[in-house]
């Protein structure tokens, strides 16, 4: 049990969230927390239900989804090891937001609505580091609203993708996750069809290269505003 803890709360210490916990709330956190696993193409948490956990991602990638009116999928956002979900439910006591699905077989570490609770009334470094993960989620959302309503899609398009880019290659260019024409046509509000001609039209210019389906950017295009 002790190697298990100590296993737990080094992967705690990883994560941008606790960063600047004190190591007391950190193995307060580490003793509270439950291991769990999900295979690809699993729902995790689902829009609408109540939630009584939060999760943080140790190993795996998800993706956030909402039902539109029409009740197609959108995807809010990909997530990978280190980012964490539910923790609205959590804090409000209202249903889900949004849904989050497995890409990949996920390994997870959740957290009670109680245990979280009580922590952040403890520790004031765990409650300012939720509250700028939630403020840069909101300023994510804001932005993609904007960008909705007032940019072309060819702007739009740039947009995400310098907005995802962030794994750097040796050579200096930014890689995005893996994704689909569909999967940036659900993100940005359009149809796969504009997206596949979107895309042709940046690679033609030199703006865009791909590596199978991971889009590769110049650091100085990825710093750049769309």
């Amino acid at each position: 049990m002790v190697g298990r803890t100590r296993e737990t709360l080094e992967a705690l210490r990883s994560i941008p969230l606790f960063g600047r916990v004190a190591d007391s709330d950190l193995e307060q956190i580490a003793s509270h927390v439950i291991e769990r696993r999900y295979p690809r193409n699993t729902t995790i948490v689902e829009e609408g239900l109540p939630g009584d956990y939060m999760y943080i991602i140790r190993e795996g990638r998800v993706k956030v989804t909402k039902l539109s009116e029409d009740g197609r999928e959108k995807i809010l956002e990909f997530l990978d090891a280190g980012s964490f979900v539910g923790e609205m439910a959590l804090l409000e006591r209202a249903p889900r937001s949004a849904s989050v699905k497995t890409l990949a077989p996920v390994r997870m570490l959740a957290l009670s609505r109680n245990d979280f609770l009580s922590l952040l009334r403890r520790s004031p470094d765990l409650g300012l580091a939720v509250i700028e993960v939630l403020c840069s989620r909101l300023r994510t959302q804001n932005d993609q609203s904007s960008a909705l309503s007032f940019q072309r899609v060819k702007d739009r398009t740039k947009g995400l993708l310098q907005r995802l880019a962030k794994s750097e290659h040796a050579d200096g260019t930014l890689s995005t996750p893996t994704l689909t024409h569909q999967q940036i046509a659900d993100m940005i509000g359009t149809s796969r069809e504009t997206v596949t001609r979107v895309v042709k039209e940046l690679k033609q210019e030199g703006w865009l290269d791909q590596e199978g389906k991971h889009y590769l950017l110049r650091a100085q295009e990825a710093a750049q505003e769309a």
